[in-house]
This record gives structure tokens, sequence and C-alpha cells, in this order.
């Protein structure tokens, strides 16, 4: 997952933001232009904060603490009384968030909010051991558990540093974002008032559902631009096979441009997965405006990539093609390294690249349950199975431990999730992960929000011109609904006193 990707994360990015990890801590405002043209300068301030390692044993790491990173900004903030509006950050560098969340800034403006951007340990520059965090049994701290209780202690410790223990806490996320932010709210309802959950699949990864799905939405937004186009992947993905079959993998290296030839099944494997991570992320990030997201795509990257498919007979090069809209946006690769472009890990959807990704294959090894499969029946992509077995065989050997598949059903409540309130759970149609969420509200404080022709989490995304009616109508519904959240914590917090 990747964000999520936020990222997607879940979320889950391709490209890690790693690219943005050698830029200078001064680098305090950045400026983003948005497809239209006007500029979006949020005024964020890159900030640390003193965390504790181990919430949850005080014998543990000699009590240590490490520099977690946040992103702030009170341009809107009426000082001492508006609320708090903090994203719980996901599987990236906290930065590449910020500048692809503008609702949040654009809400906070409205509600005369605080805004804060953290992020998550193990992520970014928030590396607990610096460049041992990745070494077993260090990387033992980074669970979900220990996330939250990071932002759980960073809200309480600010809120009274900045003389706002009265202001309200709204916790936004997208993703594997959008699940903490569930979490937050289940767990701490003391610290946070109500949850924004956009495009989180807080259901597939806990092992509730089908493990199809994923790859079957990801076919279904191909199939809606043309059942042609549908038709055209699988039938490249059949040649290919019928070469890999045949073992003729200089053919292999030039229909697809690669650096090398394969040289094995294991190649062959590799160029499907990255091949089959093209469309997904075509699929999850498919805005009707260009982004820089997880990597450079154009505007409608579906529709995009149907044309790339069906411009001409050759369909090897047309598959080579549509996956360069992905890896080449740019054009300057000479040729594609089967190794370095993509990753394979404990998430079929991609852990992205660099330490990142590291940390989201630990991840995906521990508590997320991501045994997504394709079948080439219900999908357009080859057979490649990912079970709980095959997860389990994997992860012991790479980490040296046992994925608990049941463990988020357990501690984060699974679908049981009545007794709770405050919550939206928002998701766009055309997202893969979306199935995997709450699509139908449980409650009149449990809210589910459907985006017609949106994508992974469009809702957080800044305003745009080319913004489809439905997401702004939803927008207007979860600012509403976040006033009430607001107005009722004051009452509760005034009763308190």
């Amino acid at each position: 997952m990747r964000t999520i990707l936020a990222v997607f994360p879940l979320i889950f990015s391709l490209f890690s933001a790693d690219r943005l990890h050698g830029l200078p801590h001064s680098y305090l405002r950045p400026q983003s232009r948005e497809p239209d043209g006007t500029k979006w300068d949020p005024q964020f301030t890159e900030k640390y904060f003193t965390q504790t390692v181990d919430h949850f044993n005080f014998n543990s790491m000699g009590n240590g603490t490490f520099k977690q990173r946040y992103l702030i900004t009170d341009q809107y903030w009426s000082k001492g009384f508006g609320p708090i509006f903090f994203y719980t950050g996901n599987e990236g560098d906290i930065w590449e968030f910020a500048l692809n969340s503008g609702f949040i800034t654009e809400l906070a403006a409205q509600q005369k909010a605080l805004v804060i951007f953290a992020e998550h340990r193990y992520y970014g520059r928030s590396l607990p051991f610096g460049k041992d965090s990745f070494n077993i049994p260090q990387v033992g701290l980074l669970t979900v558990e220990q996330a939250l209780a990071d932002y759980a202690v960073m809200i309480t410790e600010l809120k009274q540093q900045l003389a706002a223990t009265d202001c309200p806490v709204i916790v936004f996320g997208g993703s594997y974002g959008g699940m903490l932010s569930v979490y937050m709210r289940l767990k701490y309802p003391n610290v946070v008032a109500g949850a924004l959950a956009a495009s989180a699949p807080i259901l597939s990864t806990a092992g509730l559902g089908d493990p199809g799905q994923f790859f079957r939405d990801v076919t279904a937004d191909f199939e809606e631009v043309s059942t042609a186009c549908r038709d055209a992947v699988r039938a490249a993905f059949h040649q290919l096979k019928e070469l890999a079959d045949h073992q003729d993998y200089s053919r292999i290296q030039a229909e697809f441009a690669l650096c090398k030839p394969p040289s094995s099944g294991q190649d062959v494997h590799q160029l499907y997965g990255l091949l089959r991570n093209a469309f997904t992320l075509m699929a999850m990030l498919d805005y009707p405006y260009s982004t820089h997201f997880m990597g450079n795509l154009p505007a409608n990257p579906v529709k995009v990539g149907c044309e790339t498919m069906l411009r001409g007979s050759e369909l090897l090069a047309n598959l080579r093609d549509t996956a360069g809209i992905v890896y080449n946006s740019s054009g300057v690769l000479p040729c594609f390294d089967l190794y370095s472009l993509y990753v394979e890990c404990a998430d079929p959807t991609g852990c992205g690249l660099g330490l990142d990704s590291l940390a989201w294959d630990y991840q995906a090894c521990t508590e997320i349950n991501l045994c997504y499969d394709s079948n080439n029946v219900t999908d357009m992509f080859p057979p490649m199975a990912f079970t709980q077995k095959d997860r389990e065989t994997y992860c012991s050997k790479r980490w040296a431990v046992v994925p608990r598949p049941d463990w988020l059903k357990v501690q984060f409540w699974g679908d049981a999730l009545s007794t709770a309130s405050n919550i939206i759970f928002s998701s766009g149609d055309l997202d893969p992960w979306a199935n995997g969420g709450v699509r139908k509200s449980l409650s009149s404080v449990l809210v589910a929000l459907n985006i017609s022709g949106g994508a992974h989490h469009l809702d957080l995304r800044g305003s745009n011109e080319a913004d489809p009616a439905s997401v702004i109508r939803v927008r207007k519904m979860e600012s509403e609904l976040i006033a009430q959240w607001v107005k009722m914590e004051r009452v509760r917090l005034k009763d308190s006193h």
C-alpha cells in the first residue's frame, strides 16, 4: 500500500520520497504549483519532537528518545481557541503528504485551525536508530501501536507547549495514514475528537475480504475506459508468458527495453511484478489533473494508459510504453532495470524504494496483512499468488518474524466498529483500495462518503478546477461534520472543567 501513498501507503508508493531526503534543514516553505498554475504556499515550518523510543517497555533501549519530525503552520489559527488538525503521517517522507493534502490547509483557513503533519517513526527523517534502524532487533519497535502512542504523546505535549489544552483535535490521514486516524479515534478518544480516514483499507489489511479484490478492482478501472483495453493488457501478458515459456529471453529484453536480458523464471516473475505495479499506480492515482505524488503522472493516467495499449498491433511494445508512463515519465531512461525500479516485498501492491521500502516491508511482515493476488481470471494480470504461507516463508527469511494475520482484527476491532464514533470513511470508486474499507455508513456518527469518479484519497488533495462535482460535495460534508465535532468537543471540555 502506498499513500498510500499516502500513500498510500495503503499510502503505498512506488517511488519513495527518498528524493526529498537530501534537502537542507532550512527547507521550510516549499512552494507547490497547482496544475491550473496557482501557487500554493502553506508556510509549514519543519520541527523535531523529542519522542520516546519504546512507549511500552520501560527497560528497553535504555529509555532512549529520538527526534521525530513534524511540520506545523499556525497561519490560520485562532491561537489558543481554534481546533488542531493533525495528519497521522504514513509510510513516507512527511513533506510528500503535506504537499499533497491541500484540503486540510483549506479547511484550516475556514475553521481557524492549527495544522500539524507528523512523520511516522522509521520513515523520512524520523529514524529512531539512524542507519541502524532496520537492523534486528531495532526494527522491532516499528509497530502501529508505537506510532499511535507517538502521535498521542506529541499531540498532548504540543498542546501544553502551545497553550492549546482546550483546543479540540481532529486527525486526518490517507490510505495507511487513514487507518492510523481511525485507530487514533478508537484507541485515544481522550486525545482526538474525530477522524477523517480517506481511502483507509481497514478491513482488507486486517484479513477481512477477498484476496482477489484488489487486482480485480485495478482491472475494472481500465475495463471502464474500454473492454478492448483490458483485453489488450491480458493478451500482452499472454504473449509475454509464451516468450518466457520458450525462454526467449533476448526477445523479452528487446521488447521491454530491459538493461539486461532476463535469465531465469525469477527474472520473469520480477518483470510481471514491475508491469503489474505500473497499472496499480495508474489506477490509484487516476486524478483528473497531472500530479507529482509518488512519481509524475499525467492527468487521467488510466485513460492515457489505455490509449497507449490500443495504439497499434504491437502489444508487447504497447505494454512496455504503458509501464513507461509510470517508470519513465521524463523519457530519459535508456533502459529499464528490473530490480532497481521495483522491489518485490511482502506487499504485492509494492513497497516503494529506498529506506521507506524497508520499513513498509517490515510492517507488511508483521501487522499489516496484504495477501492480495492476481489470477488472470477475475483480473487481467498474470497469475501471481501471495498466500499467508508465502508471506510467512518470505517474512521469516527476510526479517526473522512470523506474521500475525489476525492481529489488527483483535487490536483495532476489525469490522466490529459499531461502538465507535466521529469517524468519516471516505472512498473513491476508482480507487482499488476502496473496497478494502468501509463503504456504507454504520451509524450517524460512523459515516461513509463515496466519491464518484474519485481516485486514492482525492478528497484530501487541494481544490482544483478539474475536480468532479462529487468530491466538492464530499469535502463540504466533511467540513460540516468536522465543525460539528469541534463544537461538541468544546462543550465536553467545558463540562469537564
